[in-house]
């Protein structure tokens, strides 16, 4: 077998945190960029991975009552000019459409021709042009609540960008709801933000902070956004999922009436709520290592590798059908409901080559088997939440017995040890000079401490500190981190009254 590398993934996180983050992921092989500028190529395991997040988060919706739709993804330009906030926000990262053909330019290039009437933006969000169908389907009190949800992508145009975690195209769900009553539309946007920190912490095993955004940090035209936060292995934080309360500022710009139980015309009351591929960057930074990519059991493409070692096997082909028996009977185990996903690693390549592209792809579970475990009817088995080197031989029935117990153990320990890694780096601070220092350099992790509120002093900080306010923690979203309750005290900024300590962070 070959010699394992010191760390499989150059340079390491301590070296350089950005650089090690795109080798993991080229390393895993789960995607590339693309020869468009800012996009990229998400390939078959990491899309495997994005297929298994949308199969549960696609459940999860339609539990609350959410059905799937589907609209253009070209919106009108006068549509995103309806709502000045919204159009303000958005305009400089919007793709504009503006011909319809392309002409010989006569000198063997083509030209765009055809001029549009109005330019078409390639929608960066659909508030807009699926605010315009909701106008056309809602007219009663009984046409409520509308709650759709779609799978989708969307373009903005990104200057710097960085796989997964910002691209100029990426994939995402938007869920749009429209309401009766404003308490309606208050708790559908609590729903969504609750359903999406139970994803981030039961599956992806991310810790998250729940909490909702200041104004300035608002998406544009909300009333309220609400937000997960997670804590990135550098201490940056991640938003890893919004959900919006739009008021009736949507449904007045587009149109979208009912006539009431009392026959008079009302506006809806409507959300918007979202989380992307994103949320892939999120789960590499989370839990990967300097050997690579590393999976919470509940969504990893594979949960299960079996790699046959026939290399000086007097008689390969029957430790390849006991390779294949054992994947056939995995098959029928079940973990998290589902039956264990397999993959039979019968490649003609160098078992430590094997080995390590496997560790590097982050499959929580690795089987080596060679004709003595195959007499011996056992595996040798390594987890990936653990050493590489860490490997035990047990036997192959014990194995099929305990395997979904070690899944479930495998979940809980990232989850526990992302969840312990925040609490090391969080800090409770109540002085201005302790927080600038805090912050200094590449130092920080989150920073809980009071603020009154006030947006410029906010604005001042992120400007001089490059920190934001990360969200305005639920009640008791941060009580572990504090040790006790989040009690009203003074702004460290300028010493008036505040309500509760908020969450502050260097973040992507």
């Amino acid at each position: 077998m070959a010699k394992a590398p010191k760390n499989a993934i150059s340079p390491t996180r301590a070296e350089d945190y950005p650089q090690w983050y795109q080798q993991v992921v080229r390393a895993a092989d789960l995607a590339e960029t693309s020869d468009v500028r800012g996009c990229m190529v998400i390939k078959p395991w990491g899309y495997a991975l994005w297929e298994n997040m949308q199969a549960v988060l696609d459940k999860m919706f339609k539990d609350t009552g959410h059905k799937n739709a589907y609209f253009p993804l070209f919106i009108p330009k006068s549509y995103l000019e309806k709502e000045a906030e919204h159009v303000e926000g958005f305009a400089k990262e919007c793709a504009v459409v503006t011909h319809h053909r392309l002409e010989a330019d006569g000198e063997g290039g083509l030209k765009p021709a055809g001029e549009l009437e109005e330019p078409l933006v390639v929608r960066p969000t659909s508030e807009m042009i699926i605010g315009a169908s909701f106008a056309k389907w809602v007219e009663s009190y009984r046409d409520l609540p509308l709650l759709i949800n779609q799978w989708a992508n969307v373009v903005r145009w990104e200057m710097r960008t960085r796989l997964f975690l910002r691209t100029a195209e990426f994939l995402w769900q938007e869920g749009h709801t429209a309401h009766a009553t404003e308490q309606e539309a208050l708790d559908e946007t609590a729903q969504m933000h609750e359903v999406y920190a139970r994803f981030a912490e039961d599956f992806m095993a991310m810790p998250v902070i729940k909490g909702a955004k200041p104004e300035h940090e608002r998406f544009p035209g909300a009333v309220d956004t609400l937000s997960i936060e997670a804590m990135m292995q550098d201490k940056k934080a991640l938003q890893a999922g919004t959900s919006h309360f739009l008021g009736q500022n949507f449904s007045k710009a587009m149109g979208i009436e009912y006539q009431g139980e009392d026959k008079q015309k009302h506006h809806a009351w409507t959300t918007s709520w979202g989380v992307s591929t994103r949320l892939i960057g999120g789960l590499i930074m989370t839990h990967s290592d300097d050997d690579g990519l590393i999976l919470p059991p509940k969504l990893a493409p594979a949960h299960v590798v079996i790699m046959p070692i026939t290399f000086k096997a007097d008689d390969p082909d029957a430790v390849l059908a006991y390779c294949e028996k054992l994947a056939e009977d995995l098959k029928q185990v079940t973990y998290d409901g589902q039956p264990i996903r397999v993959e039979l690693d019968n490649r003609d390549i160098r078992g430590g080559e094997k080995t390590w592209g496997w560790v590097k792809k982050g499959v929580p579970i690795r089987l080596e088997i060679g004709q003595r475990d195959m007499a011996d009817d056992s595996v040798f088995m390594a987890r990936r939440d653990q050493s590489p080197k860490d490997k035990a031989g047990v036997g192959r029935q014990e194995f099929l017995d305990t395997v979904s117990d070690t899944l479930a153990d495998i979940q809980n320990t990232l989850f526990e040890r992302a969840k312990t890694f925040r609490a090391e780096n969080s800090r409770v601070i109540n002085a201005r000079d302790k927080f600038e220092n805090y912050f200094k350099g590449d130092k920080g992790g989150f920073a809980l401490a009071h603020w009154n509120g006030d947006v410029e002093v906010a604005k001042k900080i992120q400007d001089d500190l490059a920190v934001t306010i990360r969200c305005i923690p639920d009640d008791g979203a941060i009580d572990d981190l504090l040790g006790g309750p989040n009690e009203p005290g003074k702004c460290i900024f300028t010493g008036e009254p505040s309500e509760k300590r908020v969450v502050w962070s260097k973040a992507y």
